[in-house]
């Protein structure tokens, strides 16, 4: 029954004068996540409303599904467009969306209606209480309940139309994709970088990402593992390319040169280094990790600041810093990544663990250590960086 859907945003509504601009975004990721479907949907706003509007039949989960990845979308409800027609067709109108939508009626309701088209007879209150004594007259085991319905009843009168809709599915939330920069996302196998990449485009920006590989000691499966979870990302994100750094012989060379307690420290902050490299001559502004705070022996407080000063150039974005891992697992979880995330293939970072690695590192300490480094890590990184592979995930 339902033809349109109205689309409702929360935080673009307090923009001011570059309100327009957020919305033209957002509904160009509307049409994006709309064009491949089989209904034809035509895209509009209207006075602080996104509408989208079927001309032909569609499917309503694949549908709603769909606009549930869009990010500024705050709320989605299902919408009938009618004709003004005078009140007396409203009536009915609104008797047969309740018939229509609600087959069980045993609920509390109230009628909320708005008049844009000031022109339109009576007044809100009026309307509300004509409405409701028509519900009522129909369908005996509706009640009202003004203070806490279970089902508010939305007719929205305006110039040319009447909207009445009663079913309000959340959005994402968060800004629309495309206008808050654009960020380097460092992409492990792992739980957690997936859901730091999704959070981070919650919030508009454009996701560019990259992922260390250690072959023979991680597999071509390893690799497609991450290729997946960018891909599960990029359904809310839009396209991610994934930038695979080789990292095995920089890894080898730190590892028979600097302390093995040192190793995952080190090894972390040459990523850093490569990542935002690649973020410079990709138009990044910032990089952006999964790490939390104390989650593991590289994520203490002593351990970022050692990895954030291996950063020279652009800050460092970490969206889970204070997350508990269940509130990571349970975000993984609703965007998809989870089952991917926990797939027993090792990245590079695992394999070279040390058994007791330094949880209060020294900044002064490490880089000391990476004086051993100095005759060829800045060629390898290099080489690294000239022989990356991109791989468009969407």
């Amino acid at each position: 029954m339902f033809h349109s859907f109205l689309i409702k945003y929360a935080e673009i509504g307090i923009k001011g004068k570059n309100r327009y601009l957020f919305e033209d975004k957002l509904i160009s990721h509307i049409n994006t996540v709309l064009r491949p479907l089989d209904g034809k949907f035509l895209v509009t706003k209207e006075a602080g409303r996104i509408y989208a509007d079927a001309s032909e039949e569609f499917d309503f989960d694949e549908v709603v599904d769909a606009l549930k990845r869009v990010f500024g979308i705050a709320a989605i409800c299902p919408l009938v467009r009618i004709e003004d027609k005078g009140f007396d067709d409203l009536k009915e109108q609104v008797v047969k969306y309740v018939g229509d939508v609600y087959a069980d009626r045993h609920f509390t309701f109230k009628v909320n209606s708005r008049r844009i088209n000031k022109a339109y007879p009576g007044t809100s209150e009026t309307i509300n209480a004509d409405l409701g004594e028509v519900l009522l007259q129909a369908y005996p085991e509706l009640k009202v309940d003004v203070h806490h319905p279970e089902m508010l009843l939305n007719v929205e009168i305006r110039k040319t139309c009447v909207n009445i809709y009663s079913l309000v599915i959340p959005g994402p939330g968060g800004m629309p994709v495309g206008t808050n920069g654009k960020a380097m996302l460092l992409l492990s196998g792992g739980i957690d970088s997936p859901v730091a990449g999704y959070m981070i485009a919650k919030r508009g920006v454009v996701l560019e990402a990259t992922y260390f590989h250690a072959p023979p000691y991680t597999s071509e499966r390893a690799k497609q593992k991450v290729v997946d979870l960018a891909k599960q990302v990029s359904k809310y994100s839009g396209n991610i390319r994934l930038h695979v750094i080789n990292f095995t012989d920089i890894q080898m060379y730190i590892y028979q040169n600097c302390p093995h307690d040192e190793l995952t420290i080190i090894m972390r902050r040459y990523m850093m280094k490569i990542a935002e490299k690649l973020a410079q001559k990709n138009g990044c502004h910032c990089l952006v990790t999964g790490e939390s705070i104390g989650q593991v022996a590289s994520q203490t407080m002593q351990s970022l600041q050692c990895t954030d000063a291996a950063v020279e150039h652009m800050p460092v974005f970490r969206p889970l810093i204070a997350f508990d891992k269940q509130d990571i697992v349970d975000i993984s979880y609703k965007i998809g990544t989870y089952e991917t995330s926990i797939e027993p293939y090792e990245d590079c970072c695992t394999i070279f663990v040390a058994k007791h690695p330094v949880t209060k590192p020294f900044l002064d300490t490490i880089e000391k250590s990476e004086k051993n480094l100095e005759e060829k890590i800045d060629e390898m990184v290099q080489t690294a960086i000239d022989t990356e592979e991109v791989i468009a995930c969407w």
